[in-house]
């Protein structure tokens, strides 16, 4: 939210430097994330206010016009300009006039002499460069000074027509000490939509300042001998979602501009001026924080008269299925029973708090209006809006709560407003609907537990004082004669006999319910930086080793390590991305299921996701964009609800791995294109993080896995200690083809993380070293085509004993002189004994072993 401090000045003292301000705000709770200078480089001596003297035509341009104007100097300056809202008083002449005469309006305007510095309203940059105003020729006639726009002032990108002051404006002052101004741009928790309005900031201000409050007088003037409800009548038929609903009405208004001094604060405030009307609305709103809607009451009348009534009557109600509402934006949407409307007799005139319909939209020629002032339940608010993707400033604070009393209050403000500023006249008595009165709940706590809760001493003087800053009612209660329900003070700590502190919170706090709730604004009042930091008073327990955590940050820097990037995406994805990837396809042709959310923040992110490659899939459509090579892990969940308790899912901690791109970064060593990382750069990956977190080549084992429906033929499962702890593989193109991706390689993997867990006092002991040579020797065998590698390294492995150290595969070959459909693998195998030295007998012995159990176990040969 935006709060243009002068604005704020009206209802509060402002006793502190701006930036001290900001601070104790940001303490208390309401961050201040930015603080906006308007104007503060508007040049003093070159950027004033002017007045208009003559707008008379130029004598060589139809739609340009030259203003005499008026800026405290010796004699007034004429410019050239082509404003359409100068433009339109083509031919007058205001010189000499006063505000009290005659019927033309004194414009007064931001005048910049030459030299002034602007923003450039034809650049392209952004941000925008500056430049300094130069005297020119205009289509033949002397321009040095220019009367500016918002556009040239930096106030907005509306560049349509200039800036019209207030009539109240004082020739000559500075622009900068007249417009200028500082914005403080504040972010709330939802806790503090109490604030979501100026008189709400005020009200925190003068708490913590101890400044003086000046809140506007609640007084209007309605007149005439007929009634609101000789108008309208109102219905809640639904009560829990709307607690309250007000009609005003006003009549004979004129939709007009609104005054000077209100477009200003609403453009501080970051809202654009439409007309009298709106901008009375958004400024009650911003002012109160009550959002209002005025409708056109002679559409509504019409549209009863039409279905036979005398009168219209407003209808609070759910929606109909299926439905179809038009809403101010000229788009019709279609409705669903969870949705509150505003209703008459004859169909839906509006989406309650979200926003009106276009039939009974406020225009021009609206003479009569409805002011509706209303409360809505802030859970349903929010949903309907995200539903139907319609998000305002009103539905925003309804979302958050808006309290019941602020109804009438709002409504008698902004109708007073209109009477003024839209010439119309208040017709007495709001129509009411109140079926579910505001609750002002009584809540307790004691000296003793608000002490145990901030960790500081605090009395009974300070808690009430501190409390009665925010309006609060505070007394001292004895426990038997408060009439504190048991639930309300069972967890509060205290002695016997201890008084208890009986708060009655403000009508406009809906956030106070608890005991702790009134600990957080005693500690808000007194600052959080003056709670004192209190020591743990107990024995540190013993420390104790968390072995899946501590495995996991070990795959983090095995991976990162390998040269990954480490990746943390959201756990919320979509059905339809894990379809993508048909991972999950069940042989029994049932739905999959996943963990859906009842409310989510975007359709896009409704679900819980059942495997990490979908996150990483929707990672790698992102950033191909930019990128590439990729290479990154992450380590997370993925959501099971087959496999759960049947009351919560089963959360499996998984790391995921992709490669995609070259194998090596183009750089200026290697400035040509290398080969695409692929199954065996994943695989080798794979391996390294097996080998660094203990697991021997021996237990890990990877079957392949030709058939899914996910991966190529090149994938295979991953085992470890003859448990399966996932599956790597490369991309089918099928899959890419779903994701919208180039023709690129793409290489994945998901493992289990428990099965990847060892003890911390597991650790495999050290072998020893020997002190007799090593003996090498080269064996390459002709094995069929289906024959595996692993097959024939497990042959060897189980033919040799504790002599053969080492067994490495360095080639494979396929061709002649190879029969069709064979291959040659060749291993080196090591030798070698901790208590002799080999002899040639024993290895001799050794290698036919192997060759015999390889030729009786594959079918192949030893190559000669």
């Amino acid at each position: 939210m935006r709060v243009p401090i002068s604005w704020l000045k009206e209802y509060v003292d402002i006793v502190l430097p701006i930036d001290e301000l900001a601070e104790r705000l940001t303490l208390s709770g309401m961050e201040i994330d930015t603080i906006l200078q308007v104007g503060d480089w508007w040049d003093a001596t070159t950027i004033l206010v002017g007045q208009v003297m003559a707008v008379l035509p130029h004598p060589d341009a139809d739609r340009l016009v030259l203003v005499d104007v008026d800026y405290g100097g010796s004699e007034p300056q004429r410019v050239v300009t082509g404003a359409p809202n100068l433009y339109v008083f083509k031919g007058m002449s205001f010189q000499g006039m006063s505000q009290a005469e005659g019927t033309l309006p004194m414009l007064k305007v931001a005048f910049a002499r030459a030299g002034a510095e602007l923003m450039d309203a034809y650049s392209e940059a952004r941000p925008r460069p500056k430049k300094k105003l130069k005297p020119s020729k205009i289509r033949g006639v002397e321009s040095a000074g220019m009367v500016c726009s918002e556009l040239e002032l930096g106030l907005s990108e509306e560049h349509e027509g200039i800036i019209l002051l207030p009539e109240d404006a004082p020739v000559g002052t500075p622009l900068r000490d007249y417009l200028g101004d500082t914005v403080l741009v504040v972010e709330l928790t939802p806790d503090m939509a109490r604030c979501l309005n100026m008189i709400g900031i005020a009200r925190e201000v003068a708490a913590l300042t101890g400044a003086p409050l000046h809140l506007p007088e609640d007084e209007w003037q309605p007149s005439g001998s007929d009634q609101g409800t000789d108008f309208v009548d109102v219905r809640i038929d639904d009560p829990e979602l709307c607690n309250r609903y007000t009609g005003t009405m006003i009549v004979d208004v004129t939709v007009g501009e609104s005054p000077k001094w209100m477009q200003e604060r609403l453009r501080k405030a970051g809202m654009r001026p439409i007309n009298n009307v709106v901008d009375i609305t958004n400024y009650v709103m911003l002012e109160w924080g009550q959002p209002l809607h005025a409708f056109d009451y002679d559409i509504l009348r019409d549209r009863a008269l039409r279905h036979g009534d005398a009168k219209p009557t407003v209808i609070v109600r759910r929606a109909q299925a299926g439905e179809k509402f038009t809403t101010l934006d000229n788009v019709a949407r279609e409705l669903d029973d969870s949705m509150l409307m505003i209703t008459d007799t004859a169909g839906s005139i509006a989406i309650a708090g979200v926003m009106g319909g276009l039939e009974s939209e406020v225009g021009a020629q609206t003479r009569n209006i409805l002011l509706e002032s209303a409360t809505f339940e802030g859970i349903n608010n929010r949903r309907t809006g995200q539903k139907l993707k319609l998000f305002s400033e009103a539905s925003y604070r309804f979302a958050r709560s808006i309290p019941a009393e602020l109804n009438a209050l709002a409504a008698r403000r902004a109708a007073e407003l209109l009477r003024q500023y839209a010439g119309g006249r208040i017709v007495p008595g709001i129509v009411d609907a109140y079926p579910v009165p505001q609750a002002q709940p009584l809540v307790y706590t004691t000296e003793r537990d608000m002490r145990r809760l901030l960790g500081m001493p605090v009395t009974f003087y300070e808690v009430r004082s501190a409390l009665q800053r925010l309006d609060f009612s505070v007394k001292r209660v004895s426990a038997v004669d408060a009439n504190a329900p048991a639930e309300a003070t069972f967890a509060l700590a205290h002695e016997a006999g201890e008084p208890l502190l009986e708060c009655l919170p403000p009508w406009h706090r809906l956030d106070v319910r608890i005991p702790a709730d009134l600990t957080e604004e005693v500690a808000r009042i007194i600052g959080y930086e003056h709670v004192g930091m209190t020591l743990l008073n107990a024995p540190l327990p013993p420390q104790r080793h968390f072995a899946l955590y501590e495995t996991e940050e070990k795959i983090r820097d095995i991976l990162v390590g390998a040269g990954l990037q480490e990746t943390i995406s959201r756990t919320l994805t979509t059905p339809e991305d894990h379809e993508k990837l048909r991972l999950d396809r069940r042989a029994d042709g049932e739905s999959v299921r996943y963990i859906e959310l009842a409310n989510p923040s975007a359709p896009e992110r409704r679900v819980m996701r059942r495997t990490l490659l979908v996150s990483a899939m929707e990672n790698l459509v992102h950033n191909l964009r930019f990128a590439d090579r990729l290479a990154y892990f992450e380590v997370g969940r993925a959501y099971l609800p087959e496999e759960g308790n049947g009351v919560l899912p089963q959360e499996e901690r998984r790391v995921s791995l992709l490669l995609c791109g070259p194998r090596t970064p183009r750089d200026f060593y290697h400035p040509e294109p290398d080969d695409e990382m692929d199954f065996f750069d994943l695989k080798g990956v794979i391996e390294t993080l097996l080998d660094r977190l203990g697991f021997k080549p021996e237990v890990v084992e990877y079957r392949a896995r030709p058939d899914t429906m996910t991966f190529s033929p090149r994938c295979a499962e991953v085992w470890v200690n003859g448990h399966k702890v996932g599956l790597m593989g490369e991309l089918h193109p099928a899959v890419r083809t779903a994701f919208d991706l180039p023709n690129v390689r793409i290489s994945l993997a998901e493992l289990a993380i428990d099965a990847l867990i060892k003890p911390h006092w597991g650790q495999d002991p050290m072998l020893p070293i020997s002190n007799y040579p090593q003996i090498v020797e080269d064996l390459a065998f002709e094995v069929a085509e289906e024959i595996t590698v692993r097959r024939v390294y497990d042959t060897i492995r189980g033919a040799g004993d504790a002599r053969l150290v080492e067994i490495e595969l360095f080639d494979l070959y396929r061709g002649e002189p190879l029969a069709a459909g064979h291959k040659s693998l060749a291993f080196r195998l090591t030798y070698q004994s901790n208590e002799r030295p080999l002899t040639e007998k024993e290895v001799t012995y050794l290698r036919q072993r192997i060759v015999a159990a390889v030729e009786k176990e594959t079918g192949g040969k030893l190559r000669s």
